[in-house]
Order: structure tokens, then C-alpha cells, then sequence
């Protein structure tokens, strides 16, 4: 992300007489060192939450040995955090639209930290699921929020390429989920997940960078303060300036999801989400696994996992540019459907290297997608419905994050086969495609 040449550092004082919305303040914002270090902040969060998500997933084995467990229950370990965030989403996001993002943030990822310590400590399986399950209860605020939070700090202008990098923190969660798998296992799983516990002090950096949403200020009447945030982003606001309010009445009501304009849009986004998400983590979750059936040891699973990983990075890159030039529609779409086809040929892929280019161009446009979806999928709603629309995303994911593994775990103890359980996974990604089409294009457009 780099600095917009020869900006304007926003409109003329004398606007200040008219009452306009906070996006008017954004369209000819600088960017600056303010949104790099909430950029920075945000982004650690991203690589903590996916960190979380996989990180057992590489030491499942001797989870397995330390608690006499067989895959299926191993299975459920591995989605106790997502099951938890499914009820955590769809508090915390209202709780979002009523208290502010930059409360929830902290209030999650501090009690993540405890609760994580708390599971690296469980003596038996039921403590284990428990202990998993609050904790992913716990991190679902800060996931939840993430992106409306920080596409409501960012320049119109760059607010899709600079939001798409974000999403980068997902592939680097992943690395260190590997990397941290090669240097700890031999340690044992606790100590894998204690790593994990440690993340929550990152709460310190989002409390010392990451301001209030001017959006969620403004809306809430605390224009002041609203004020003084945006002149911290680089807007010359006037003091004593007043923003238009939107509708603050409808804060945090889920209800209003499902009325009037918004019903056909939330309905579209709540399928593309699970359709989405499962054809991402059902392959994801088990793919270590799936290339051990084709003949490569755990060692050299885990290295394909790394360099898929790594390819994950300029697909990001090549959305985040090419979104902020054709829209989030334009890019999303295609960049589906030819994740569907590199998947179709890793399902039928006759040797390793056909399997790790059909892979990696699969890890190229899936994610490339994802980074598009996290974007766009947080311009839907007004500000006083935002988070509690993205939660209700969020939870969405996160019913495919859970019940993917089982599903794809019992097609494989049934020997369905290789190529046949990728191709069931793949066809929820043409689900995904034909629900994301009639949605709204948003970029290049103020946020409510």
C-alpha cells in the first residue's frame, strides 16, 4: 500500500456549514502513516485468527495419541473453535454496531488469550472441546469485526486494493501454523497451542494504533470525537463540525437484515459465504491428508501445504490490483471460477507435478477470491447494520468451517476416493459463483 500522490487533504473549510455523511471525508483522504500502523495492527489480528484455525490441524496426530482419540473425534477438536464462533459472531457483531469495533477488538482477543492458555492445559478430551469451543466463543469479536473495521478507516479510493492485503494475513497464519508445527511438535501439541495463548497480547498494538470507526461515531452522535479521528487519517475537518446520522435507531438489530432492499442481498451473501467457505476449508482441513493417500509422506504434505501457501500471496496481490480497477464483482467471479477448474484438474492430477500446478493455481485464485469477498462483503450494509451483517457472514463460514471436515472426513473413511471427494468439495465453489452474481457492485462507492 503505498501513499496517494498529490491528494487533497479533504474538501474546503466552508463545507464544514453543510451536514454531510462521514464518507464525504474519506473520498479525498491522503493515505498515511495512520492507516499503515491500523493497517498493521488489523492485519497481525487476521494472521492470529488464521493461525488459530490450523494450528492443530498439523499436530492433530499426536493430539490423537495424547488423548486416545480416533479421527472423527479428532475432527471435532479440530472444529470446536469454529463452532464456537458461530454463536460468538452473532453476538458480537450487534454488540459491535452498539459498543463500538474498537471494544469489541480488545474485549475478544484479551479473554482469547486466557482461554487458549486454558486449553493448552486440559487434562481430558471434554475439557479440551470446552476449553476450544469458549475460545473460539471469545476470538469471534475481533474476527468478526476485522474487516468492517478497517474498511471504515480507509480512503475511498484505495479502500478495496488496501483491504484486500489484509487478507494476506491468512496465508502468513498459515506459514507459521506450519512453521511452528516442524519447530514444536516434537514438543507435543500443548505446546503448540500455548504458542497460540501468547498471541492475545497483540491486544496491546490494536489498543496503542487502531482508532475508533468515525463511521461508528458519527453514528452514534459523538461527533467530536469522530472529528478528531478522521483529522488523525489525514481529513481537515472544521471543529464544531456535525456529520448526517444513519438511521441509529437500527443499530445491532438483526431483524433489519431481512427487510425491505436488504433482504435479497443477505440471503445471496449468507449462501455465497457457506458455498464459499466449504469449498475452501473442506479441501484446506484435509489436505495433508489427501496427498499422504497419494503416496507423499507427512513431512512432504506439510511442504506442499507451505508452498501453496505462499502462492496464495500474489493472488491476493493480483486482486488487490485488479479489484481496485474493475470493481469487486469483475474480479471475484472469474477469479471463482478458475479456482474451480485448477481444482477440477487437482482431482484428476496423474503425477506431483500436475498436482502442484493444478494446486498452486487453485491456492492463486481461491484466495485472490477470498481477499475480493472479505471487501466486498463488508460494503453491503450501513454502518449501524455493518458489523451485525458481516457477523451473520461470518457465521455463515464458519457452518461450512465446522461441519466441512466431518462431512469430507466421513467421505474419505468411506473410501469414496481421491478425485471424487475433491470434486464434491469444488462443486459448492459453482454454488458460490451463481449466488455472487446478482449482488451489488461497491467499489468506488461512499460507505453508508
Amino acid at each position: 500500500m503505498s501513499a496517494q500522490v498529490g491528494a487533497t487533504d479533504g474538501p474546503e473549510p466552508q463545507a464544514a456549514a453543510i451536514a454531510r455523511p462521514v464518507g464525504f471525508w474519506f473520498e479525498n483522504m491522503p493515505l498515511r502513516r495512520a492507516h499503515l500502523l491500523a493497517a498493521l495492527a488489523l492485519f497481525m489480528a487476521f494472521v492470529i485468527e488464521s493461525w488459530e484455525q490450523l494450528a492443530l490441524v498439523y499436530v492433530s496426530g499426536d493430539l490423537g495419541d495424547a488423548f486416545g482419540i480416533d479421527a472423527g473425534r479428532i475432527g471435532w477438536v479440530l472444529s470446536a473453535v469454529a463452532l464456537g464462533m458461530i454463536p460468538g459472531s452473532l453476538v458480537w457483531g450487534p454488540v459491535s454496531d452498539r459498543i463500538g469495533r474498537r471494544a469489541v477488538c480488545l474485549w475478544s482477543l484479551a479473554a482469547y488469550g486466557v482461554i487458549a492458555l486454558a486449553s493448552a492445559l486440559s487434562p481430558n478430551f471434554a475439557v479440551l472441546m470446552v476449553a476450544r469451543f469458549l475460545s473460539g466463543l471469545a476470538l469471534a469479536g475481533i474476527y468478526t469485526v476485522t474487516f468492517p473495521y478497517f474498511l471504515e478507516l480507509l480512503p475511498t479510493r484505495t479502500r478495496g486494493r488496501a483491504a484486500v492485503y489484509l487478507s494476506i494475513g491468512w496465508p502468513i497464519g498459515v506459514l507459521l501454523a506450519v512453521g511452528a508445527t516442524q519447530l514444536l511438535g516434537d514438543m507435543g501439541w500443548h505446546v503448540v497451542a500455548i504458542a497460540s495463548a501468547l498471541a492475545g497480547l497483540w491486544v496491546f498494538a490494536i489498543r496503542a494504533w487502531v482508532p475508533e470507526s468515525p463511521y461508528w461515531l458519527a453514528q452514534r452522535g459523538r461527533h467530536d470525537e469522530a472529528a478528531a479521528v478522521l483529522r488523525r487519517l489525514g481529513a481537515d475537518v472544521p471543529q464544531g463540525t456535525v456529520f448526517e446520522a444513519v438511521e441509529p435507531e437500527r443499530a445491532g438489530r438483526p431483524i433489519e437484515l431481512f427487510r425491505g432492499q436488504l433482504f435479497k442481498t443477505t440471503v445471496l451473501m449468507l449462501v455465497v459465504n457457506f458455498a464459499f467457505n466449504w469449498g475452501y476449508w473442506g479441501l484446506q482441513t484435509w489436505l495433508p491428508t489427501l496427498l499422504q493417500d497419494k503416496g507423499l509422506s507427512m513431512s512432504a504434505s506439510l511442504g506442499f501445504v507451505a508452498l501453496s501457501a505462499v502462492f496464495m500471496i500474489p493472488g491476493y496481490v493480483s486482486a488487490s490490483y485488479l479489484t481496485g480497477r474493475f470493481g469487486r464483482k469483475k474480479i471475484f467471479l472469474p477469479y471463482v471460477a478458475l479456482a474451480a477448474v485448477a481444482g477440477i484438474g487437482f482431482a484428476y492430477s496423474d503425477s506431483l507435478t500436475e498436482m502442484y500446478i493444478a494446486n498452486f493455481a487453485l491456492s492463486f485464485f481461491s484466495l485472490g477470491a477470498w481477499g475480493v469477498w472479505n471487501t466486498w462483503n463488508g460494503e453491503f450494509y450501513p454502518t449501524a447494520l455493518r458489523a451485525t451483517g458481516y457477523s451473520w457472514a461470518t457465521a455463515a463460514q464458519l457452518g461450512a468451517t465446522s461441519l466441512a471436515p466431518s462431512v469430507v472426513g466421513f467421505l474419505l473413511a468411506r473410501a469414496t476416493g481421491y478425485s471424487s471427494t475433491i470434486l464434491f468439495i469444488m462443486a459448492f465453489l459453482a454454488v458460490a459463483l451463481v449466488f455472487a452474481a446478482p449482488l451489488p457492485e461497491t467499489e468506488g462507492h461512499d460507505l453508508e
